[in-house]
């Protein structure tokens, strides 16, 4: 029985190819627009993944600061300042940390003998290189030995090379560090940049040797990344840092913690916003797509309104008469669906990446939209599909199920 009810819906939908062809289209565009909303979201939700993936999402940047609150017996307005003490401090007291380094940064001269500039030099200790995610692009990091011999080496990023260099090859040449001669042993992989931002003009040397050129007695800051919550861990830094230096964890002007994973979630909330606004855009879209599929099978039942008294008296039941009309619906659902979701790869196929952040940095192509169905956007996209479909193909159905037999074998 169930399939002859497919048999006839099918040879309805052949009788009228113009307006089963119709309806499809329209489903076909409001799924295919489902997907490729929900894709543009994930694609969004991806690019902010790649700005912070560069430096690491696990990582904290700790920065003095100027204390607002009184503890105990201090005022208020007390400068607070990082000694390599608070290095260990940090390292033997907050739970999960990775790698640790103290930071040393001044602009200064950084020349050689056909340029001069003036740019940000660092001074870390070898972990830097994993905590910040420092890539190497040609030689080698600097080590531990390197940073207890205090040896004159120098890595420097891949503006640097190429504003002091130009196409020749750095490493092993020699470079004057506010007149101190260094060796090049590194260049770095570039990073995002905006505008005329210096990350990848810096230069990085051992924290050691940086004693050449600032006094090291107080830390202009320190760096960390971690395993773990990152709110528990910031949370310790605060305690272990104001207790050290007497001031209230409650206090964050004395210290500034720089929390990537913070932002990021910051960020994430934004993000899951987006795809909830393109999602019921998304929905409005198939839905008005379902109102014409509702409309295009009332005028089915009302064509057929006879050949439904006559199947009503050769004994059909309710059932099987909504059965009918409501596998018509999902038929033409199901094709334009299919249709909708290979529109939809094949225009992701086609625009490939969307500019986005490269538009503002350079480097920044693995930041840039990317429309990438992933099968949970086919699942929710389906799933909103096959509710239309069967709210817009029940309605009919129901209407022709409860046709009165001798009304609808009287109809002209």
């Amino acid at each position: 029985m169930l399939r002859d009810l497919w048999g006839q819906a099918y040879e309805a939908m052949l009788h009228n190819r113009r307006r089963t062809t119709i309806t499809i289209v329209g489903m076909a565009w409001g799924i295919a627009t489902v997907v490729l909303l929900l894709a543009y979201g994930a694609g969004f939700g991806r690019a902010i993944e790649a700005i912070f993936a560069q430096w690491g999402t696990q990582l904290i940047g700790v920065f003095p600061g100027t204390t607002s609150e009184q503890a105990g017996g201090t005022k208020a307005g007390v400068p607070v300042r990082f000694t390599q003490d608070d290095v260990d401090r940090l390292w033997n007291t907050v739970p999960n940390l990775e790698h640790i380094s103290p930071m040393m940064n001044k602009n200064i001269s950084v020349a050689n003998d056909l340029h001069t500039y003036t740019w940000p030099v660092n001074g870390y200790r070898a972990e830097i290189l994993d905590i910040l995610r420092l890539d190497i692009d040609s030689g080698r990091f600097f080590t531990d030995l390197d940073d207890q011999q205090r040896s004159h080496v120098a890595v420097i990023g891949s503006e640097a090379k190429t504003k002091l260099f130009s196409g020749q090859y750095a490493i092993g040449q020699r470079i004057r560090l506010n007149g101190i001669s260094f060796t090049v042993i590194g260049v770095l992989k570039p990073k995002m940049q905006e505008g005329d931002d210096d990350v990848n003009r810096q230069v990085y040397v051992p924290f050691n040797t940086f004693g050449d050129i600032k006094d090291l007695k107080y830390l202009d800051g320190i760096w960390l990344n971690y395993r773990g919550d990152h709110m528990l861990v910031e949370q310790a830094i605060r305690n272990t840092m104001a207790a050290s230096h007497n001031f209230r964890p409650s206090d964050h002007n004395a210290i500034f913690v720089a929390n990537l994973m913070e932002q990021l979630k910051q960020f994430r909330m934004i993000t899951i916003a987006l795809q909830v606004l393109l999602l019921f855009i998304g929905a409005l879209t198939l839905g008005i797509a379902g109102i014409g599929l509702m409309n295009i099978m009332l005028v089915a039942v009302q064509q057929r309104t006879r050949e439904i008294g006559i199947e009503k008296a050769l004994g059909a039941r309710k059932r099987h008469i909504l059965v009918q009309f409501l596998a018509e619906a999902l038929v033409i659902t199901g094709v334009g669906g299919a249709i909708g979701i290979a529109l939809a790869y094949a225009v992701s196929i086609g625009v490939g990446r969307i500019t986005f952040y490269s538009a503002l940095a350079s480097n920044a192509e693995a930041a840039d939209i990317q429309l990438l169905i992933s099968p949970m956007i086919v699942v929710v996209a389906t799933t909103i599909l096959i509710v239309v479909g069967m709210v817009s193909g029940m309605i009919p159905a129901i209407k022709a199920a409860n046709l009165n037999p001798i009304e609808a074998l009287r109809y002209e």
